[in-house]
């Protein structure tokens, strides 16, 4: 049986992940951080879910992981490890709590690297391993490559993971190990919906909180009406399995839109985005 692991399989993207993962016949390794999650999704997915109990900032219980997942396949190499998990963390950076942005970084890129170092070890690296190579995709952002005010925590996170992405992929090309970037536009996850009006009263009396009102609803809006997590998994299933994969999958509900606003000269999309939001001095 094909094996993978992916973090952040609670909800939202990575639960889409796992749900066309072992749908597909693929037993599927899924970090969580609670017990409860652990068992609803046994319960949800059945024998092809094997839940891994861990946060992706903790080396040592990501580590221990591995070597579970190490015993369990029994010199079988993995498919492919996805890293999924992450959170999203907004605010003006002027008045940001650099706590926040730590644990943005924390999370978002420092658990890449972390559950890469874990887990790269069982895609094949060395020479006694069994079978092929497997394949490490990390989800980013359309946000990875485009920008938007009041959310460079989590872009300066998925900016990052592009280039680690990049840099990693050409490394790894000594050991026939593919990395492959898949980029959600909105999707229908419980990230956005954490949101709560309340979440920009700090920032009530500064000149940002009128446009942050605006982002605010905009970025609950689109969340609504965003794609379903199993799209996200359906390009990810192509990413592991394709013969010939791209570097980056890009998914969003509006992609003529996503592309504008990715290749467009840069200041064209700071007047658009200005006038939007009220941003123009």
């Amino acid at each position: 049986m094909k094996s993978v692991v992916v973090t952040g399989v609670s909800t939202g993207i990575g639960w889409g992940i796992t749900k066309v993962l072992t749908g597909q016949g693929v037993r599927v390794f899924g970090s969580v951080r609670k017990a409860a999650d652990a068992d609803r999704l046994r319960q949800e997915f059945g024998d092809r879910f094997v839940p891994l109990i861990f946060d992706v900032t903790d080396e040592a219980a990501v580590r221990a992981a591995a070597e579970q997942v190490r015993v369990t396949l029994a010199g079988e190499p993995l498919m492919g490890l996805v890293n999924n998990a992450g959170v999203a963390v907004a605010g003006p950076l002027l008045h940001l709590p650099v706590a926040d942005f730590r644990q943005q970084i924390e999370v978002n890129l420092t658990g890449v690297v972390i559950a890469t170092q874990a887990f790269a070890p069982l895609l094949a690296l060395g020479p006694d391993r069994k079978g092929d190579p497997g394949r490490i995709v990390n989800i980013s952002s359309v946000g990875g490559k485009n920008g938007s005010p009041f959310m460079a925590p989590y872009n300066a996170s998925k900016f990052a993971v592009e280039g680690l992405s990049e840099s990693l992929r050409r490394e790894l090309m000594l050991f026939g190990i593919e990395v492959i970037v898949v980029a959600p536009g909105a999707v229908a996850t419980p990230i956005w919906g954490k949101a709560k009006p309340e979440d920009i009263e700090p920032y009530r009396d500064t000149a940002f909180y009128p446009a942050l009102k605006k982002v605010h609803a905009f970025m609950t809006a689109s969340g609504a009406a965003g794609l379903p997590p199993e799209a996200i998994g359906e390009a990810v299933a192509k990413a592991l399995t394709t013969a010939r994969p791209k570097v980056r999958y890009t998914v969003a509900p509006n992609p003529l839109t996503t592309f504008m606003m990715a290749n467009l000269p840069r200041r064209t999309v700071d007047r658009m985005v200005a006038k939007r939001l009220g941003l123009s001095a």
